[in-house]
């Protein structure tokens, strides 16, 4: 469960993380050629990390055109990570989803669009009480169109709000799955206290700003 963390234990574990990310494996990662996914069964493939897994996996799959959304791991340097490793905050890695979508309904664009609308956007390292590198925000392009597509998105959202947006933008390399306890969180328990004060007011709450003709109609 997701919790809150005491305020010297927290320092403890921003510098643990800190150090995490500029290790030398961590920059080789930001600077590595990005490996594109496949279409498969005309379904294409997106990633992105924004905070807690549970809460993005829920959002994404409230828009039309997105099959899956898959609670996972990426951005890291280490092999296998887990919830347990991940959570150290010195794998590099972030909770990530893997968005499973039909391009001919929903765009790459659209769902950069998503992900801006769906937390806040200048929070480093976390999103609301969820802190650390774990929960940072990532979005991971496939290729040079997608990575120009962002950093314009960055730069316009950055210039008509005034402020510096905290996403940072890296090559994909590798996504893995999370445990299977993981998957589909918030509809297996729609009475966990972390699901009814923290997921489902951040869906609602985009909900309620982002376009109704590209959300599901029959989505909670």
């Amino acid at each position: 469960m997701k919790q809150f963390i005491p305020i010297i234990a927290l320092a403890l574990f921003f510098s643990c993380q800190n150090t995490a990310q500029s290790k030398k494996e961590q920059q080789a990662v930001i600077n590595a050629t990005p490996i594109e996914a496949p279409i498969e069964n005309g379904k294409a493939r997106a990633y992105f990390a924004s905070g807690c897994f549970w809460c993005v996996e829920a959002i994404y799959e409230s828009v039309k055109g997105v099959e899956e959304s898959i609670s996972g791991y990426s951005g890291g340097y280490t092999k296998n990570p887990t919830y347990g490793t991940s959570n150290t905050g010195k794998t590099g890695h972030a909770e990530a989803v893997e968005i499973i979508y039909d391009p001919n309904i929903v765009t790459f664009e659209t769902l950069v669009d998503v992900y801006f609308a769906s937390q806040n956007v200048t929070q480093v390292n976390g999103q609301g009480n969820d802190r650390g590198s774990q929960y940072r925000s990532i979005i991971f392009y496939q290729n040079e169109k997608q990575k120009n597509l962002i950093l314009a998105k960055k730069l316009a959202l950055e210039k008509k709000l005034n402020v510096k947006i905290a996403a940072e933008v890296y090559p994909f390399q590798k996504f893995w799955i999370a445990e299977e306890y993981h998957q589909d969180y918030e509809k297996r328990n729609p009475n966990n206290s972390y699901i009814r004060n923290v997921s489902i007011p951040r869906l609602n709450r985009f909900k309620a700003n982002f376009p109704k003709e590209l959300l599901k109609d029959d989505h909670h």
